[in-house]
């Protein structure tokens, strides 16, 4: 797949305004406005493009506390990793959910209410997983950095 510089500048602009015009958006990368959506439409097709969707700030709408959980399974207990995985996608608290090399088996990014209402998630619901061995929990107490948006380079794949 072949991403150009002008690919790469239209997903800048749409990535820091998905409501963007695509007049606007050809204005920003010097184009045609059909042009643009002839390319937004090969990459929504290739999936490059996976949604467009909007942003809510978390503690405006109630949800004032994010927890990283670190999850560590049961070594002996493998079979029960899709199951983790199915129950962890259920749970709408539940923002991010990476597997990783190492020690940590999993790490989570919850978003809650407050600290209460992360002691409820923890004790009734993930550490309820078969194969959970241990969660280590660690309250974020300030964002210096966060985005959604990823630098896109032109480049050939």
């Amino acid at each position: 797949m072949f991403i150009d510089e002008t690919d790469a500048r239209i997903l800048d602009c749409l990535q820091k305004d998905a409501r963007m015009s695509l007049s606007d958006v050809a204005e920003q990368v010097s184009s045609s406005r059909s042009a643009v959506w002839r390319r937004v439409q090969k990459m929504e097709a290739d999936g490059i493009i996976k949604q467009h969707t909007i942003l809510l700030d978390a503690p405006k709408v109630g949800l004032g506390v994010m927890v990283f959980a670190q999850v560590k399974m049961q070594a002996q207990n493998r079979d029960s990793l899709p199951n983790f995985i199915e129950k962890v996608s259920s749970f709408p608290e539940v923002m991010e959910c990476h597997t990783l090399m190492g020690d940590i088996d999993f790490i989570l990014k919850v978003q809650v209410k407050d600290v209460q209402a992360y002691e409820d998630f923890f004790w009734n619901r993930l550490s309820h997983i078969d194969g959970v061995r241990e969660i280590s929990s660690s309250i974020a107490l300030t964002a210096v950095k966060n985005t959604t948006s990823i630098p896109v380079y032109h480049h050939v794949a």
